[in-house]
């Protein structure tokens, strides 16, 4: 990629991360081995989150839809760091049905698989299946992305930090310049290098490049494949090996002070309802035990407990999120 003067002085970067980027990024490392020092341990706690919340057939739609190859539609990642789901989701389900259409037949043409011989909805524009699309986002970025959070903007704003240190030291130049600890990536008398995933050129045409940072991004930048769409330069965080374990013990240290390590664990488990077994089966306690932690919680206002036919089935309480996340402190 070649920067003139011009571009380089309309350079911005995003206020944070994008996550309808991260979404989809995340969908990405769940298909693929990619460093498996940083996200091996991700992969297993999410696959599992996805097991327990009947969430696996979902995931499988939205990776057929969004698969790890060289092309993936652009309506997806349809923002430039939009911190907010909702508005990226907002800008998702109105994509027009024009580009609708002209993305999934570029995405059949990439993979092979035959357009629906029934027609695609999803192409023509379907409310209901926009509607369907948007609930399934939803659905596997609270089990995938949502509880990481904490921990991808922290790395974010240490980034934005760096980025904009670089920027006041050095001008938008420093900038790239802050990239060459990445393989492969080079910057030098207005040329960026990167290893994309394909052989290409991103030409600018004096607009100005949106730096989007991305948490489940690795080594290799992503740009959007449409050049008539605003250009963003979605780049790596490149977090160290170790970060889930650090960020767990960070998050629940204070909830595992007040209520113990094993009350604590079984808390941050209830993303969704759970039964006595299934909580003794995830932390491998015997029942009473997983039943006496839940009756002690449920005493002190951090879940609630249902009878649902045969099973008790355990809600974790607002009172309970609170303490779980460090809010009272």
């Amino acid at each position: 990629m070649d920067l003139t003067s011009q571009e380089l002085a309309r350079l911005r970067l995003a206020p944070g991360l994008d996550l309808l980027w991260e979404t989809a990024l995340s969908l990405h490392l769940l298909q693929n081995r990619q460093a498996p020092l940083v996200f091996g341990a991700w992969r297993r706690e999410v696959g599992a989150a996805l097991r327990r919340s009947g969430l696996v057939s979902v995931t499988g739609a939205l990776t057929r839809l969004c698969p790890d190859g060289s092309y993936f539609p652009d309506f997806l990642t349809p923002g430039r760091g939009d911190a907010d789901l909702d508005t990226g989701l907002d800008r998702l389900l109105s994509t027009p049905r024009r580009r609708l259409r002209a993305e999934l037949t570029r995405l059949h043409a990439h993979t092979g698989r035959p357009v629906p011989a029934g027609g695609n909805p999803l192409a023509d524009g379907c409310p209901r299946a926009l509607n369907r699309l948007g609930s399934a986002l939803r659905a596997y970025h609270q089990v995938a992305v949502e509880p990481y959070l904490p921990a991808m903007r922290a790395q974010a704003a240490a980034d934005r930090a760096v980025r904009a240190d670089a920027v006041l030291s050095h001008g938008a130049e420093g900038l790239f310049q802050g990239y060459d600890h990445l393989p492969g990536w080079r910057y030098q008398e207005g040329r960026l290098r990167a290893p994309y995933p394909v052989e290409r050129e991103l030409s600018l045409g004096g607009r100005a490049l949106t730096l989007v940072p991305a948490f489940f991004c690795v080594r290799a930048p992503l740009a959007l494949v449409d050049e008539a769409l605003p250009p963003v330069l979605v780049h790596p965080l490149s977090p160290a090996p170790g970060w889930l374990e650090r960020a767990r013990r960070d998050s629940h240290a204070p909830a595992a002070q007040l209520i113990g390590a094993s009350r604590a664990e079984l808390l941050r488990m209830l993303d969704r309802p759970m039964s006595t077994m299934e909580i003794a089966a995830a932390l491998r306690l015997a029942p009473s035990t997983a039943s006496r932690h839940a009756t002690v919680l449920r005493e002190a206002g951090l879940l609630l407990s249902r009878r649902q036919g045969v099973r008790v089935l355990h809600h974790r309480t607002l009172l309970g999120r609170a303490v779980l996340e460090g809010a009272l402190k």
